[in-house]
Formats: structure tokens, C-alpha cells, sequence
């Protein structure tokens, strides 16, 4: 992610998987608010599964937290499910990716399959501005 752009790819639209894997880092260091709207998009998927998403920080980019950052609940079916990513308490947090586990279940074949992408996009310091405001308004 570089300053110029306030959108990154985590995880390629439609890529189509069948074990756990990881997306490609993506450097975060220029971002402005370090707020993150990150948008999980299932478009395909095979019964009796599930798909958990979960992203993961870095320093450098080679080395990546034992502990997610944040992850979205497990999921079953086709969609396209938000998950808000709050770094500013991860300052030394540069870079991010997404990780995957699938599981399958039932009868058919054994091995699972998602066709799924992750997109993150940056929520302008100003709406934070605003929604803390308004937040703080009805308190």
C-alpha cells in the first residue's frame, strides 16, 4: 500500500484454494489513519465446509506475529463480509497479509474448496473524526 492509493489486494479476487495458506504482504507504513476497512468476498464454495480468515502483522515483512491482528468470524457460505482492522495500537505494525484455514466435513470428497479474494481499503481520518463525534454525541 503506498500513500498514493488507500486500497490493497490481501488475497487476488476469485483465487481458488483447497489447503491453508497466506496472502502477499502488503506494506501499510504509508497509510494515514492506520484504520482498515477489510472486505472478505466468497464466490464459490462446496457443502459442508468452512473458510477462517484472519490477518497477520510484521515488522519487516518476513517475520509475522504469533497472534493474528484481527479476523473474521468462520464462514460457510458465498458473500462478502466486512471486518474492520484498527493498527493504531500496533504502531510498529509495516506490513500485513491474510491467512486461511479451511475445514470439510460430511460425505463427498475430503478436500475442501473456496473461491474467495480480500480486499482492504484505508477509512479516511476524517470519517474516524466523524464517527468518533457522533458517537460521543449520543453517549
Amino acid at each position: 500500500m503506498t500513500t498514493a492509493t488507500t486500497e490493497a489486494v490481501l488475497v487476488p479476487e476469485k483465487t481458488a484454494v483447497t489447503a491453508k495458506g497466506d496472502g502477499s504482504a502488503v506494506d501499510v507504513s504509508g497509510a494515514g489513519s492506520r484504520v482498515f476497512l477489510v472486505t472478505l468476498a466468497i464466490t464459490k464454495i462446496i457443502e459442508q465446509e468452512s473458510l477462517d480468515v484472519s490477518i497477520y502483522g510484521s515488522v519487516d515483512g518476513t517475520a509475522w506475529s504469533a497472534k493474528s491482528l484481527a479476523a473474521f468470524r468462520q464462514e460457510f457460505y458465498c458473500g462478502e463480509y466486512p471486518l474492520l482492522l484498527d493498527l493504531t495500537a500496533h504502531p510498529d505494525v509495516k506490513f500485513v497479509r491474510a491467512h486461511w484455514e479451511l475445514a470439510r466435513w460430511g460425505r463427498g470428497t475430503e478436500t475442501p474448496m473456496f473461491e474467495f479474494g480480500v480486499t482492504m481499503k484505508e477509512v479516511p481520518a476524517k470519517i474516524l473524526k466523524e464517527a468518533a463525534a457522533e458517537a460521543k454525541a449520543l453517549a
